[in-house]
């Protein structure tokens, strides 16, 4: 039976060319996964072991809590695959106290250790290109470093030398290469205080690629300035980095680095809060934290291999049921014989497994191909991507189980009928008639209406928790066990209810729908359309299953497009309605606009008034173990009256801001079951100076340069004793210049600083409803003032409002002019705010819309599949057609109007189910900021004009391959 089923494979293996296409698609996407995980995985793996790449670090021994971590990260801007492009990044998914500086001497005197460094990194920083224009790449960022020899192994000068001051970088090879820059031009630097002209005074190139961060090389006294003006916390840092000596300066293995460790450890004061980790250590947890990151990518690769299996799975069952139903004489033949039900079962299954073989192979090397296409096209993003891409042994097996296992269950159910027909009835020409599919509609009915009644269910729950007056239904249990449900559960469930619903009803839609639609070619071509029209209803499940394919690729799209332009026009409604201000500012670096920036707006002639918008750091409510978080900002008086209008739902908010009262978004009033008249604690940070600390290191410092000196000077007593006068004189000397350091050192290293907790407790004036400030909520400065300070609070946007009568267009350009020496600052008026928006939501989708057109391409080779098999079946049918005079037109006419049909039929339905899907998705996210509901009815248009043309080519073949057969042997065929 095995040699029957491969025989019969070899035999058939043409028509299984659309199902091979459709499997190798699918497998493609599982395949590339796979790849793009390990590829990424690899490259956050030797970018951690060049850029964390110190034998032992030492940081702080106290973890910090999640309401202190945002203070600590905010100045650390080097994030998950971003931190990799520090050589001090330590372990980014826990944050710890910071530590001395002073601990590097300390450190220094341990037996083992060769290099002792601190490494600041600074963020904000932005590099000007040889062309005038900042630097940057597709999502990597810029990180500015305070290199010198020593203080990063895996970092070689490749030409030149390290920066020295402030007017002074070198540059990573990648950065120099993207800015147009070699050593000795010079350029800009854009630091967080302004911009700087710099020279470039080396270029160095690191162990592994760097995914298309900009790496600038700073002095490192000039990063540690900046790092201390960032954090606002001289002399502490994150962590320090060392190299130990055993290996003659190359890395040591995971037992010396513990070694040396356990004896820093012992070394370190008492009261240092620190402690010393290997290196290794900080690399396996810096790499788990921003694999976990990067994780999203796999599973939502994984849902489009989903989608391409799941509509590929309606060509195989399509394939195998024509297969079947052409050999079912065959296997009458082998019945009766005395061949059992299972061993032609078997025989349709063989062939499925050679079919899912081949399909799975072409996935594999068409998945390869894929990634490899990808990691070309960051390449040319600017994202050099150096990790692995070959898939390995375990992907290809997964790739050809699953390619495997999705072609059987297509074919089972064919494979089924041929086991289990009567051999009698097999061998009479009128095999197996289609049973009936009143039943089939029925159960889809059931299904569709337990569908709509899962997403009434998870619309409830969603107003439930917009309005806490609203119950979910009139019965209490039923609340109490939906509350926690949230609405995901009951969309995702409505869903595919729905989904599977139409899929079980749609063979008794087509009678119908082939009525309705085939009304007009009816007549407008007499002939042909009547006959497309009778042959649509002839196979209903076949049609069905093939419009089936097209559904679903349908139906997402068209759900996507109700989401995303419902989005747009949300915010759209939120800029014409709520924006009062004339034009905004934002950065598009860091997130940061620098103090002066702010400045230059202010003064710029013709602007009446500039509203600041300032996130606080770190901020909390409440108090003891009940502690909530919120965004929250300082804002000035004018928010409400220039730049944006207040949706009110309780209070004044303006009276409010202007008081020094709190003004609550609504989701986190409701989420904390606040109202106007509560008294609330509000906890926040200021970074000031330890006066005591400050006294206490300036006096040490006193006494170890008073040491020195009086050092010095015995020693030139003793040498002047023993009669050496000019080694003498070159310690007084020595003496002297020392006590001349000690009169120019800089006093901002010798001030230490401390972070205060603050308490404040503040009244909610007013509860608002703006979609734009729901989570937030918002403050005066006179109260912000009481909570942090400059250092824990910073500017990211501006509103600006011209004066009356002032001209717009002369001042958005005296605006571009004040802020272009900043670089990183960008003004835009109320349209080029709205458009910037609207492209956000355009960006997000793109990628959605161009993977997902993959099921709507299967699904045309699914009509083209059953096309060319309904016209194999069809041959003798055909034959006698063209016999009696039917044309060769009129024939490609008739498949042509059956196929554009089927076509429309899917999409249709695609689009109604999905649009009600978007539907019901923009009202259960309405209070997420989806406020307003657009149905893109051009777009859904052009998708209905566009299956027709869908239907149109995909009658081609088949119909070349009917017209092909010379009459007489198409009216011959048995």
């Amino acid at each position: 039976m095995i040699r029957i089923g491969l025989r019969d494979a070899r035999a058939h293996f043409g028509r299984f060319v659309m199902s091979i296409i459709a499997i190798a698609l699918g497998v493609s996407f599982v395949v590339g996964s796979f790849c793009f995980r390990e590829m990424m995985s690899s490259q956050v793996d030797q970018m951690l072991a060049s850029n964390s790449d110190a034998d032992v670090y030492v940081r702080g021994s106290e973890e910090q809590k999640n309401d202190e971590t945002s203070l600590d990260m905010s100045s650390s801007s080097s994030s998950a695959s971003s931190s990799s492009s520090s050589s001090s990044s330590s372990d980014e998914s826990k944050s710890y106290n910071r530590i001395d500086e002073s601990l590097a001497d300390d450190i220094a005197k341990v037996q083992g250790v060769k290099t002792v460094s601190v490494t600041y990194s600074v963020s904000g920083i932005v590099l000007v290109g040889k062309d005038g224009n900042a630097v940057s790449t597709t999502g990597a960022p810029t990180v500015a470093l305070g290199l010198a020899k020593g203080t990063w192994r895996a970092a070689t000068l490749a030409e030149g030398r390290w920066a020295k001051t402030k007017n002074e970088v070198a540059l990573h090879s990648f950065a120099a290469e993207t800015a147009g820059l070699k050593v000795g031009d010079t350029t800009k630097l854009v630091y967080p205080d302004g911009a700087a002209d710099v020279k470039v005074v080396g270029i160095f190139d690191t162990d592994s690629s760097q995914a298309g961060a900009i790496i600038v090389g700073l002095a490192p006294s000039v990063a540690r300035d900046y790092f201390q003006q960032e954090t606002g916390q001289i002399g502490m840092v994150r962590n320090i980095g060392v190299y130990g000596s055993a290996n003659d300066g190359k890395p040591l293995t995971a037992a010396q680095q513990q070694t040396l460790a356990d004896r820093i450890g012992k070394a370190l004061p008492a009261g240092s809060k620190a402690r010393a980790v290997t290196g290794q250590q900080v690399r396996d947890d810096s790499a788990a934290a921003t694999k976990k990151a990067l994780g999203f990518i796999q599973p939502l690769i994984l849902i489009f291999a989903i989608i391409a299996l799941f509509v590929g799975s309606f060509i195989i069952a399509n394939t195998f049921s024509m297969i079947v139903r052409e050999s079912m004489r065959g296997y009458a033949l082998l019945r009766s014989v005395g061949a059992s039900p299972a061993q032609v079962f078997s025989t349709v299954i063989v062939q499925a497994i050679v079919l899912g073989l081949v399909g799975s192979g072409c996935g594999i090397g068409l998945g390869w191909g894929m990634v490899r296409l990808i990691v070309a096209g960051m390449d040319r993003m600017g994202m050099p991507m150096s990790g692995a891409v070959d898939p390995s042994p375990s992907d290809m097996l997964v790739g050809l189980l699953v390619g495997v296992f999705v072609t059987l269950i297509g074919a089972a159910l064919p494979a089924r009928r041929a086991a289990m027909a009567p051999p009698i009835q097999a061998m009479n020409e009128t095999v197996n008639p289609e049973k009936p599919v009143w039943p089939r509609g029925v159960a889809g009915v059931l299904m569709i209406a337990c569908g709509a009644l899962a997403w009434l269910f998870c619309w409830r729950i969603a107003l439930a928790k917009a309005d806490n007056t609203v119950p979910i239904s009139p019965w209490h249990w039923l609340n109490d066990w939906s509350t926690p449900l949230g609405t995901g559960w009951p969309l995702g469930v409505g869903a595919g209810l729905i989904v599977i619903g139409v899929i079980v009803l749609s063979p008794a839609l087509v009678g119908p729908a082939g009525a309705i639609l085939g009304w007009i070619p009816a007549h407008v071509f007499t002939v042909t359309g009547r006959l497309a029209t009778r042959n649509l209803s002839r196979g209903k499940r076949r049609t069905a299953n093939t419009a089936a394919a097209l559904f679903v690729g349908v139906a997402i799209v068209s759900c996507l497009s109700v989401v995303a332009s419902s989005a747009k026009a949300s915010v759209t409604g939120i800029v014409d309605s709520g924006l009062t201000s004339d034009f905004s500012a934002m950065s598009v670096a860091n997130g940061r606009i620098p103090d002066d920036a702010v400045k230059a707006i202010e003064n710029t002639q013709g602007v009446g008034s500039v509203s600041r918008s300032r996130m606080l750091l770190g901020v909390t409510y409440g108090s003891g173990s009940d502690k909530t978080t919120a965004m929250t900002f300082a804002e000035q008086p004018s928010l409400f009256t220039n730049v944006f209008a207040p949706v009110t739902n309780s209070g004044d908010a303006d009276k409010a801001l202007r008081g020094g009262e709190l003004v609550v978004g609504i989701t986190v009033a409701k989420d904390n079951g606040w109202k106007v008249g509560d008294t609330v604690t509000v906890n926040g940070r200021q970074v000031v100076v330890d006066k005591e600390a400050t006294a206490k290191a300036q006096a040490d410092y006193q006494q170890q340069v008073q040491s020195k000196v009086a050092a010095l000077q015995a020693e030139a007593q003793r040498l002047m004793a023993a009669g050496d006068a000019a080694g003498a004189q070159s310690k007084i000397d020595e003496a002297k210049q020392a006590g001349e350091d000690a009169q120019h050192v800089d006093p901002s290293t010798l001030v230490k600083t401390k972070t205060l907790d603050t308490h404040v407790k503040a009244r909610i004036g007013a509860i608002i409803e703006n979609s734009v400030y729901r989570s937030m909520v918002l403050m005066n400065d006179a109260l912000a003032g009481r909570i942090a300070n400059d250092y824990t609070m910073f500017t990211i946007m501006l509103f600006v409002n011209a004066k009356d009568g002032e001209d717009l267009a002369a001042l958005k350009k005296r605006l571009v002019d004040a802020v272009k020496p900043y670089y990183v600052v960008n003004v835009q008026d109320r349209e080029e705010f709205k458009s910037t928006m609207s492209s956000m939501v355009d960006q997000i989708l793109i990628i959605l819309y161009a993977l997902l057109a993959l099921s709507i391409v299967i699904a045309v080779f699914g009509i083209v599949n059953t096309l060319a098999l309904s016209v194999s079946e069809r041959t003798r049918e055909l034959g006698l057609l063209r016999a009696i005079g039917t044309s060769n037109g009129q024939v490609r006419g008739m498949l042509a109007i059956e196929a554009s049909m089927i076509a429309v039929l899917g999409t249709l339905i695609g689009v109604v189910v999905g649009t009600a899907a978007g539907v019901v998705i923009r009202q259960v996210y309405e209070s997420n900021g989806l406020e307003r509901l657009s149905i893109p009815w051009g777009q859904l248009g052009a998708f209905l004009l566009c299956s027709i043309v869908v239907g149109v080519v995909a009658a081609l073949p088949p119909a070349r391959r009917a017209l092909k057969v010379p009459v007489l042997d198409a009216v011959a065929t048995d």
